[in-house]
């Protein structure tokens, strides 16, 4: 089952919140932080322009929030560079997708932005 219209507004209030911020109008067309769904789960990647193409865009993945609803948790992951999801241990899950949202914003071990 695809996420319900009220989660859908979630994820757009929190994750997009955290896109929206990290994507400062000043560089638009420069840098953007966006989000996608794919059944229960939510990526969130960085879109810039190739550096020796700058007509190409390329996107890099920063972070995935998977949501089991049998349990009814959200996980969350950050990308080795191998390409890799691994669970981030500091909180690999939580009831409340916001907790996870704001873990990602602070990045405390550089998991996410670097």
């Amino acid at each position: 089952m695809a996420f319900s219209e009220i989660e859908l507004k979630r994820i757009y209030k929190e994750v997009g919140g955290l896109c929206q911020r990290r994507s400062p109008a000043c560089i638009k067309g420069k840098f953007s932080m966006e989000y996608r769904i794919k059944g229960h789960e939510v990526v969130i990647y960085s879109r810039r322009p190739r550096w020796d193409n700058p007509k190409e865009w390329i996107e890099t993945p920063e972070a995935k929030m998977k949501y089991v609803r049998t349990s009814n948790i959200w996980q969350l992951f950050w990308p080795r560079a191998n390409g890799r999801w691994v669970s981030y241990e500091p909180l690999s899950f939580s009831r409340d997708l916001r907790s996870l949202v704001e873990e990602v914003d602070k990045d405390p071990l550089g998991c996410f932005f670097g």
